[in-house]
């Protein structure tokens, strides 16, 4: 136990370096601040608005108000440390004669002179400006859609089981503040502050799923360590039914990201990308049997680490077709490993410009021509291609096999912090939609609003039905 006490009247840069190095020397941080009579003068606030000014600051475990002298509070605490500012060092310390009875020690610091408020950290992590998000109406006027259709449709994903299977994946958020320039070779040298770590892959599908209201089953490939257990116990608190099959032959996948001011610098992934063996392609193709009963949607979220190799994915598409349920797929490529065509017959797919590229081997053709020669080599029912910052093309049945019709949707976004997910939470937007009785245009609105909700935060957070509302209103 870490004790500090003081005014605290404004909490302010000074506190925060103090507080972080007395959390860090121990486990659990405990602020004491003084009541308006003992203050005295120094009390420019009233005590009850400092004392919730400390409360609000998550280095700290607890705080209370203190109205006896500082000594008493610790002989009865008996703290392992007691935390003071620097200045008071060469000074007398009362504080002393009680902890030499009781074996505490006193450390005196004023904390380091970088930026140490996580407050203020994970704001970014927390936070979404929404007024850096657009409605596409001439969209909407163009296919007659109103806008509580919309809603309407965002409802009706209570109604969905949803049956999602693929690569799981834990981004890791590392934020550093930057010392300087090795003087060795000249590399930036940084060091690490915070750390925050998301469900991401198909796992975040799926928790989009359940954060939107559906009943989500989950079904995937990890290794046996602790990223797994940080990958249940969040898949579990987003409302997601899950099943990770243990293959002890690989990681589960981290990702991390160090970022500094707000940018990322590095990422390092820790992964294994062999395919699964054939026992475990078995016991997947049970596990989704069993969690297809009833569904209405079975979404593949496949980043080619293996969890899906082909054979199995053909099962399941079959086993999906049997039973008459709706099918979607994105196929994220790294490098030039991937081909979101092997997905046959889906009824929607949503690849990038650049994994549509991959999988046709088109470098040159328009983008009306690429979706079109995409759609026939995966033999798929419609397409929504993702172009970045330049939004989504929509390449969709016009219920004629020889009839499409194409159109585009703004990215609704133009603020973004993190690009990181938007896709995510494209597909399984628009998935849930046409799952719900909705039309491409309508899939491809919402699925674009949720990836300009996605984008406006940094990290994979579960998005929420009151999100969809309040943008619609």
């Amino acid at each position: 136990m870490v004790f500090v006490s003081g005014h605290f009247n404004v909490i302010h840069p000074g506190h925060l370096r103090l507080l972080r190095f007395a959390k860090e020397c121990g486990g659990r941080l405990i602020v004491a601040v003084e009541s308006d009579r003992i203050a005295g003068n120094a009390a420019h606030v009233h005590e009850q608005l400092r004392l919730e000014g400390v409360q609000s600051n998550s280095w700290v475990d607890d705080a209370f108000i203190i109205d006896e002298p500082v000594q008493a509070v610790i002989a009865r605490l008996r703290p392992d440390i007691v935390v003071k500012g620097k200045e008071h060092e060469l000074r007398l310390n009362s504080e002393l004669e009680v902890l030499d009875q009781y074996g505490g020690k006193l450390l005196f610091s004023s904390g380091e002179t970088i930026f140490s408020s996580l407050d203020l950290i994970r704001k970014e992590f927390r936070d979404l400006d929404s007024r850096s998000i657009s409605i596409p109406q001439e969209y909407l006027k163009r296919h007659h859609i109103e806008p509580k259709r919309l809603i309407e449709l965002v409802k009706c994903f209570s109604k969905l089981k949803v049956c999602v299977v693929g690569d799981l994946i834990i981004d890791e958020y590392i934020t550093c503040q930057p010392l300087g320039m090795s003087q060795e070779d000249p590399t930036v040298v940084v060091t690490p502050i915070d750390s925050t770590r998301f469900i991401g892959g198909a796992g975040i599908v799926a928790a989009h799923a359940a954060g939107l209201g559906a009943s989500v089953h989950y079904v995937a490939v990890s290794g046996d360590d602790a990223t797994r257990d940080f990958a249940l116990a969040e898949l579990a608190s987003a409302g997601v039914t899950v099943r990770l099959l243990v293959d002890d032959s690989r990681p589960t996948t981290l990702k991390q990201r160090y970022r500094c001011k707000g940018k990322s610098m590095l990422r390092v992934s820790h992964l294994h990308q062999g395919a699964i063996s054939v026992a475990l392609q078995k016991q997947m193709l049970e596990e989704l049997e069993q969690a297809m009963d009833g569904a209405d949607l079975l979404v593949f979220s496949d980043f080619n680490y293996g969890c899906l190799p082909q054979p199995l994915v053909d099962e399941m598409i079959a086993l999906a077709k049997s039973r008459g349920v709706m099918l979607a797929a994105d196929s994220q490529s790294s490098s030039q490993v991937g081909d979101i065509s092997r997905f046959k017959g889906m009824d929607l797919l949503t690849p990038t410009e650049r994994e549509a590229r991959i999988s046709t081997r088109n470098r040159e053709d328009g983008l009306v021509i690429l979706a079109e020669e995409l759609r026939q080599q995966a033999k798929a029912y419609n397409i929504l291609l993702k172009l970045g910052e330049e939004g989504l093309l929509i390449h969709a049945s016009n219920g004629n096999v020889d009839s499409w019709l194409t159109d585009r949707v703004d990215a609704l976004n133009d603020s973004p912090k993190d690009v990181a997910g938007a896709g995510d939470s494209l597909l399984i937007t628009s998935a849930m939609t046409l799952a719900s009785g909705g039309n491409i245009w309508e899939a491809a609105c919402l699925g674009s609003l949720a990836a300009a909700l996605q984008v406006g935060r940094v990290g994979n957070t579960p998005l929420r039905t009151e999100e969809f509302m309040r943008e619609l209103a």
